[in-house]
């Protein structure tokens, strides 16, 4: 197993560390602008095309289930094989994805392209985590996962308001185009950072004997886990609601509201936006609420999203005009409140060899996992 580069906590140095960090940032970004890009230019193809509001979806909905199917599958290679190559090459394979839809001549193309987009990006998230979990010492795990996720939002506003405008003045199929060039390039520049061995899959049995982990040890470790697999159903829950909003929020602004196509893109990219100030802001307080509360990784998130619930109900069911669009830019900065917590969660407590299988160690607890005294050696 590789140690840190200095005694610091970091994996390499703080410097190499940032700039890995940077990457991993920038591919996150490309990431979801390359997945969201199309959302905005709904009317416009279904206008060419003839196709429904139910196939619209679809083109979404593609790409999240490839992710759904490999993600598993996907992030058992990402750590046992490597980490930083797994994830170059994914990028470039969902940032071609992304160009080829812009040569599709009828739906169905279009549909297998997206489903491309989605086998390319199923073990990112997985494989992204599970490398700043690395990089960063513990005490800065949640604030730099709640950064990294800023990327969603930011990544997503760029996607949608560069479609609906882009499409408007170029036509849609450019978009998609023009947003793959530079996730590919970032996806290259990615195959020349600095590789590092995952830790052995390993623990101490009764016997204080270290035993190499098979199968059956790998289910165990997620199922006997409950604060990991409520994370889980608890995320996917969010996932459901947030991505149903950004598929169709632009839509929404544009039907029955009546706004034109890019200005409906402008204000939904905004509201999506706001996220970038959540998601961090969230990491920061959860980190700092942990030092007097063991448990914050868990609270934080279940009160965070719980006030963004209410908040959307409001906008939705009880208002309209500006008030509405008021209350949803508040909803924006809630609703990515919790990913740092909650991704942090699954970090700390899942044997460290299974990070990206997890998609989260913590240090400390199990001998066999390489461990000495505050330092996860690599």
């Amino acid at each position: 197993m590789n140690k840190p580069e200095n005694p610091s906590g970091y994996l390499f140095s703080k410097r190499y560390s940032n700039y890995v960090f940077v990457l991993l940032f920038l591919l996150y970004m490309f990431d979801y602008i390359d997945r969201m890009v199309v959302t905005s230019m709904f009317t416009s193809i279904e206008r060419d095309w003839g196709i429904t509001h139910t196939q619209s979806g679809l083109l979404v909905s593609a790409v999240y289930w490839a992710i759904v199917i490999l993600t598993f599958p996907i992030s058992i290679l990402v750590d046992r094989w490597s980490r930083t190559r797994t994830i170059g090459v994914m990028a470039i394979m969902w940032s071609i994805a992304t160009a080829l839809c812009a040569l599709t001549g009828n739906y169905v193309q279009l549909f297998m392209a997206r489903l491309l987009i989605g086998v390319g990006e199923a073990g990112y998230a997985p494989g992204g985590s599970a490398m700043i979990s690395g990089l960063y010492p513990l005490d800065r795990r949640a604030k730099m996962i709640g950064i990294w996720n800023a990327a969603i939002p930011l990544g997503s506003a760029i996607g949608v308001l560069l479609g609906g405008m882009i499409a408007v003045k170029l036509g849609w199929k450019h978009a998609f185009g023009i947003v793959a060039i530079p996730g590919l390039i970032v996806a290259v520049l990615f195959l020349f950072v600095k590789d590092y061995k995952t830790v052995d899959l390993s623990f101490v049995d009764k016997s204080n004997n270290t035993v190499k982990m098979e199968r059956k040890d790998m289910v165990k470790e997620f199922l006997t886990r409950p604060s990991v697999i409520f994370t889980y159903f608890g995320m996917a829950a969010v996932v459901f609601v947030t991505t149903s909003l950004l598929t169709w929020l632009p839509t929404y602004f544009e039907k029955v509201r009546g706004v034109p196509q890019d200005k409906a893109g402008q204000m939904a990219s905004i509201v999506m936006m706001l996220a970038i100030v959540g998601a961090p802001v969230g990491g920061i307080l959860t980190d700092r609420w942990r030092k007097s509360r063991d448990n914050a990784r868990l609270v934080f998130p279940a009160i965070t999203t719980l006030l963004a619930a209410i908040v959307l109900f409001i906008a939705l069911a009880l208002l309209e005009g500006p008030a509405q669009y008021a209350v949803l830019l508040v909803f924006g900065i809630l609703v990515l409140m919790f990913i740092s917590g909650a991704a942090a969660v699954t970090q700390d407590v899942i044997h460290p060899g299974l990070r990206a299988t997890s998609c989260n160690c913590r240090c400390g607890t199990k001998p066999a996992w390489g461990i000495n005294g505050s330092y996860c050696y690599w």
